[in-house]
């Protein structure tokens, strides 16, 4: 029999909570919704019916699902909690800042029967879904290497704001390149396959007032077929672009195929050609993705199914991260990703 969801907790109200905030109230309008704060406060956010400031007021609260939206950090002491009281979680990206209690939080999700959706919500993207589906299907022949990178100026991220004190310029609150845009690892994960090594330099090139690298520089070398050369790709992120940049580009044996995050465009260049062909376009708003990771989640804890992206999946995006800055510390050597084991794969 299907679940009825009708106690939501939102930990976290900085811009992604609200986020989460108001499309829990838009696709469950009459459902009671409370927000945990780090300070007692008797204002009771807008869309909600409610706030904490204690993990005990939220036992008492007995939500069935939480959304995980404050800094990285504390996200998995939180998550821990809710677990062990049976509450289903969707975790904000990244997973944790480290490995320390990773896998005691996905064990006892899954001893718990628990739905654990982590929030790499670009994979809801239509047009990243069909990069992947196209390249699936052979268009470029086999893959030879793979060239991604993002780049966005931090100060214009959060216009108003003061980038100094937000979460990404602060390396106690989970802050950095590396970190803040891993969305990139997560999905050359989906697409390509597990990486099996990584060489990275991490630095601050730039004179933004942060504690954090804002550039990031990274090879990594992917689990290859038995019969094939192994696939190596290139992952550059940073804060620094002024001319805001998402682009993949998987080169082939017939050609390249290039996915443009910011306009929805999965362009083709075939052996031969002389320019890049468009084979689609979805173009899309701000909240699309989340409003499609918010309807995964709700289908997954009413449907007893499998998240599209699991905590798992979280898990080894911070084992690339944790090789990555053991690479840097090292001065760039090549350094196996080391594979944590949970019980068994999520429900």
């Amino acid at each position: 029999m299907p679940v009825l969801i009708n106690r939501i907790l939102i930990v976290g109200l900085g811009s992604i909570g609200q986020r989460h905030l108001c499309l829990a109230r838009e696709l469950l309008p009459n459902a009671d919704i409370r927000v945990l704060r780090h300070q007692a406060t008797k204002e009771v956010p807008y869309y909600s019916n409610g706030s904490f400031s204690s993990i005990e007021e939220v036992i008492a609260f007995a939500p069935q699902i939480a959304v995980i939206a404050s800094p990285a950090p504390f996200h998995i002491a939180t998550a821990q909690r809710l677990a062990e009281i049976g509450v289903h979680l969707l975790i904000e990206k990244p997973l944790s800042v480290c490995l320390n209690g990773v896998t005691n939080l996905l064990d006892t999700c899954q001893e718990q029967g628990l739905v654990l959706l982590t929030g790499y919500n670009l994979r809801f993207l239509p047009s990243l879904q069909h990069f992947r589906y196209v390249l699936g299907e052979g268009v470029v022949g086999e893959i030879l290497s793979v060239r991604c990178e993002i780049g966005q100026y931090l100060p214009s991220w959060r216009p108003g704001g003061d980038y100094r004190q937000g979460v990404s310029a602060r390396q106690e609150m989970g802050g950095g390149a590396l970190l803040e845009i891993s969305h990139e690892l997560d999905y050359l994960r989906w697409i390509f396959g597990e990486v099996d090594w990584v060489k990275a330099t991490l630095s601050r090139q730039s004179h933004l007032e942060i504690d954090v690298e804002d550039t990031a520089h990274l090879t990594l070398g992917f689990v290859s077929a038995v019969d094939r050369r192994q696939l190596i790709g290139t992952v550059n992120l940073d804060f620094i672009r002024h001319d805001t940049t998402r682009l993949c580009t998987a080169i082939g044996e017939k050609g390249s195929l290039r996915w443009n995050g910011l306009t929805g465009e999965v362009d083709l260049y075939e052996a031969g050609a002389k320019e890049w062909r468009e084979l689609s376009r979805h173009l899309h708003q701000r909240d699309d993705s989340y409003q499609a990771e918010w309807q995964n989640f709700i289908e997954c804890v009413t449907a007893h199914k499998t998240p599209l992206i699991t905590g798992e999946d979280g898990l080894n995006v911070l084992q690339i991260i944790e090789a990555a800055r053991r690479s840097a510390a090292s001065g760039g050597q090549m350094l196996k990703v080391e594979k944590r084991q949970v019980k068994k794969v999520l429900l």
